[in-house]
Parts: structure tokens; sequence; C-alpha cells
């Protein structure tokens, strides 16, 4: 009978080596946002990097000029606290990927059509389609912009 205690002792030492042991918190919930997002993280997670694609929508063109218009850059910012930050953050991953930096991931024409046609592009996009499995098939909602609405957006993530 000691000899099949030693064993089964020895044997329960031997199968918990090596395993992870998860701490518990109190209050069962814990929410970190302290993740953020880098261009080498997000070619990482699948989601293709493609500067050609100018996406699914009305917008095939948008021209960028050599300074960021202020004026149009402060309109954009207020949408973009108004409606974009229940879902986006400049600097960090939420339910949608972080701002900051977005015109080194994709086009700006591929940014104004994923504003203005987001049901579109979630359909036809491969990169919108990534970026919905990506983000546990969080959608993006039509946020009903007009183009000038979703331009001064535009060249408020120019500021970022």
């Amino acid at each position: 009978m000691k000899k099949v205690l030693a064993f089964l002792a020895v044997a329960a030492m031997i199968s918990s080596c090596g395993e992870k042991k998860e701490e518990k918190k109190e209050g069962g919930f814990e929410m970190n946002r302290s993740k953020k997002e880098t261009k080498a993280e997000t070619a990482s997670e699948g989601v293709p990097v493609d500067m050609n694609n100018k996406g699914v929508g009305p917008i095939t063109s948008v021209e960028f000029g050599d300074e960021i218009d202020t004026e149009m850059a402060a309109v954009g910012e207020a949408k973009f606290k108004a409606i974009c930050t229940a879902c986006h953050m400049v600097d960090q991953r939420m339910i949608g990927p972080a701002m900051k930096g977005v015109y080194e991931r994709r086009s700006p024409e591929w940014v104004m059509n994923m504003i203005l046609n987001p049901d579109g592009m979630l359909k036809e996009d491969p990169i919108a389609k990534a970026l919905l499995k990506e983000y546990n098939n969080a959608i993006m909602l039509n946020q009903n912009l007009s183009e000038e609405d979703a331009r001064a957006v535009a060249e408020y993530l120019r500021t970022l």
C-alpha cells in the first residue's frame, strides 16, 4: 500500500511540473488596456498591410496636402471624439484597432471608404475581413458621415 501511495505522489508531482498556475483575482474580472498595437504586431497578427488597396466605396482618390489643414483636423478630432472613441483609441487596441500610424498600414482611400462604407468593406475587402476576424467579429457600424466629415476625420488621423 505504501508503494502505491508513493507512486501516486511521484506521479502527481511529475504531472504538475511545467504547468502554469493561474492566479485568481478577487472580483472575477480584470481588464487590461495596456497592450499597444504596433506595425510589427499588425503584420504578425495576420492582418495584411497593403498600401495599394483603396477599399470598396465611393472614394477612389484622396490628395493630402503637404501641410496638415489644422481647421479641418479640428473638425475631424471633434467627430472622432464624439463617435469613434467608443471603439477606437489613439495608442491602444480596444474594440477596434489603434488609430496612431494608420497611414503606415492603410491608404487614405481605404480609411475613408471604411468610414463611409463599413458594410461593403466588411463584405468585400480582404483587409476589412481580416480585421473583423482579428477583433472578434466586432463590426464597425456605419455612422452615416458625409464625405466632408470623413475627410475631416482622415485629416485628424494624420495628426496622430
